[in-house]
């Protein structure tokens, strides 16, 4: 049997059962190669939140930054009775089997192209620990100190980070340390050179961190001055008002009385939670709302209001896999079309795809400028991988001389100093933005009362079809503005004489990069696209017009980018060949190879049959 050899470039798959405590080691183990300079991308898998459930806890280690999910198992920690055949047969041939030998292995457990390792785990803990409190806790870090030791980890790295966690309570560190100790000396006594898989300290991961996305985005809420924020808790979106509270805290606490500057309220649904949103913006606040897929639907009556009354509002979508009864704790990009014509039909919102937290830090900040400069719904497009998982970025940067773009407010002064009679929505620069007034700027000028659609440019009422018409008229000239402020594309021209190119957004982003190194190496150059925002700027049009080919990578079953890409810019369909993963899963590199060799081998097929084709 030939073993799977690798250092720095392997994937660990720890199964678990949820609610056991598991998630604290497997972070444990996955923070401590970070700390070792590798970079790494664990991931949370798990299908429910219902305890006593599996759950799974991929770490994908790449020394070369490849982080999105590889496809494929090189070693299998199965602690989870009830997934125990699944991770056995998962695991790729020349693979570790690690499992809990307390209790035998089913008689047809029978591969000879694995190795199997049994480390009893529950018979360790319950030997040397007399608290059953802290026994179930306790057997998840014994398996931790047996893979320091199979992977030829730096041990002081998992001890000083037990320390550091239990620096306030000693003695919690005390049995957690002898865990470890016992997993690493029972893997040293029994499989001393049995692994070819280790972990070398690097300097691979320079200056990075580890952060989740929902996290970044809560932070990068608070530096834009955000004040409000309605929200109403579902998963995988409430973090990011967590993460608001948490950092308004830490940051915004007024010295004199101990408060923080923000109110966060949480509404009795999500129509409540963003008319909150709605009345405090129009007010002069900077206020948000975090939601996922579900959310989106039942939002959009306001959504509608905000749009055509023109009312900067900041919307944060987790995306999740499917509606409020699919699957809550799965990922998908699967709410481009919903989130892109939100409401009840003749709207269009701006859309922002952050692909790492970084990015979500620096687009939830944008947001706000964005909302407030154009005067609509400003919805940022994440998912549950990004916003729940840890992912390695650059580091946050924030420039302190940045000031907020607040749009075009009249002041006190500026009203009295108007020559002609102000328009809520009479646009007098021609870019399709209208000026507006915070409540009490002036106290006789200035004042306007907030309506849909059925409003002429001075905000009176009317149901006049030329005045509607004039409004909807007015309303894409500022979305052909909106194109030239908001993240322009991302473009790699590997070989600009080659007629095969990838777009793709959010979380495809890493996958699919390394997929296309992986074709690189095979002399194939394929050119690249990552979408960072909607309305779809020139430079998208241009990237498909210069190529014959372009495979569009995402994370639905409707193939909703290319949908809008066809929609909003008249692209041939059969230019556009789709790339779908909707199994609730992070996609992985190894699925988009496999997918663009298919579909490369047919239309060479195709070719050599005198029927078209791209070569």
């Amino acid at each position: 049997m030939t073993k799977i050899e690798s250092i720095n470039d392997f994937v660990v798959r720890f199964a678990n059962v949820n609610g056991s405590g598991s998630a604290s080691a497997n972070n444990l183990f996955a923070k401590a190669i970070f700390r070792a300079g590798v970079p790494v991308s664990p991931k949370n898998i798990f299908p429910s939140n219902i305890q006593g459930l599996p759950t799974w806890y991929e770490v994908r280690i790449n020394e070369r930054g490849f982080l999105g999910r590889r496809g494929g198992v090189d070693m299998a920690v199965a602690v989870n009775g009830q997934t125990l055949n699944k991770d056995y047969q998962d695991l790729l041939p020349g693979g570790y089997f690690i499992y809990d030998s307390s209790k035998d292995l089913p008689d047809d457990f029978l591969r000879d192209d694995i190795t199997v390792m049994g480390i009893p785990f529950t018979m360790l803990c319950n030997d040397e620990f007399k608290n059953p409190k802290l026994r179930q806790l306790l057997k998840n870090i014994i398996y931790v100190g047996a893979l320091a030791f199979l992977l030829d980890m730096d041990f002081s790295i998992l001890t000083d980070s037990i320390t550091k966690q239990f620096q306030k309570k000693p003695k919690l560190a005390e049995p957690n340390i002898k865990a470890l100790e016992l997993g690493y000396n029972y893997a040293n006594e029994h499989y001393s050179d049995a692994c070819k898989l280790s972990i070398r300290p690097s300097d691979s991961v320079g200056d990075g961190i580890l952060l989740d996305g929902n996290s970044a985005i809560g932070l990068g809420a608070v530096y834009a001055g955000a004040t409000v924020s309605g929200w109403y808790p579902i998963t995988p979106s409430t973090s990011v008002v967590e993460a608001f509270d948490r950092y308004s805290k830490k940051f915004r606490v007024e010295e004199d009385t101990g408060r923080y500057k923000v109110a966060i309220i949480q509404a009795e649904d999500e129509l409540a939670a963003i008319g909150i949103v709605i009345g405090a913006a129009w007010n002069g606040a900077r206020a948000f709302t975090a939601t996922s897929g579900p959310g989106i639907s039942l939002m959009g009556e306001f959504l509608g209001l905000a749009y055509f009354a023109e009312i900067p509002v900041v919307l944060v979508n987790i995306q999740r896999a499917g509606p409020s009864t699919g699957m809550p704790t799965r990922t998908q990009q699967a709410d481009v079309l919903s989130c892109a014509y939100a409401s009840h039909g003749d709207t269009k919102n701006v859309l922002l795809f952050p692909c790492d937290p970084k990015e979500c830090f620096e687009f939830s900040a944008d947001a706000f400028d964005l909302a407030e400069r154009l005067q609509t719904p400003i919805i940022i497009m994440s998912d549950l991988d990004l916003g729940m998982n840890d992912h390695l970025c650059d580091p946050l940067e924030w420039d302190d001389k940045r000031l907020y773009d607040r749009g075009k407010v009249l002041s006190t002064e500026d009203l009295d100093n108007l020559k002609e009679k102000w328009g809520r929505y009479l646009d007098v620069d021609g870019d399709g933005i209208c000026y507006r007034t915070y409540p009490g700027t002036h106290p006789t000028k200035g004042a306007y009362f907030t309506r849909g659609t059925s409003h002429n440019e001075y905000s009176a009422y009317t149901e006049e079809s030329s005045t509607y018409l004039a409004g909807m008229e007015r309303l894409m000239v500022k979305w052909d503005t909106a194109k030239s402020l908001i993240p322009t594309p991302r473009i790699k021209m590997r070989d600009p004489e080659n007629g095969v190119g990838v777009i793709f957004y959010g979380t495809t982003t890493h996958s699919t990069y390394e997929a296309i190194s992986r074709f690189s190496k095979k002399g194939l150059k394929i050119n690249s696209l990552r979408i960072r925002s909607f309305p779809f700027q020139r430079e998208v049009v241009d990237f498909i017009n210069s190529h014959n080919t372009i495979f569009i990578i995402e994370q639905n079953r409707d193939a909703q980018l290319r949908t809008l890409l066809m929609a909003e810019d008249s692209i041939s369909p059969a230019k556009m060949q789709s790339i779908l993963n909707y199994d609730g899963l992070p996609i992985t590199a190894n699925f988009i190879t496999n997918k663009i060799n298919n579909l490369l081998a047919a239309d060479e097929q195709l070719v050599a049959e005198g029927k078209g084709g791209v070569a």
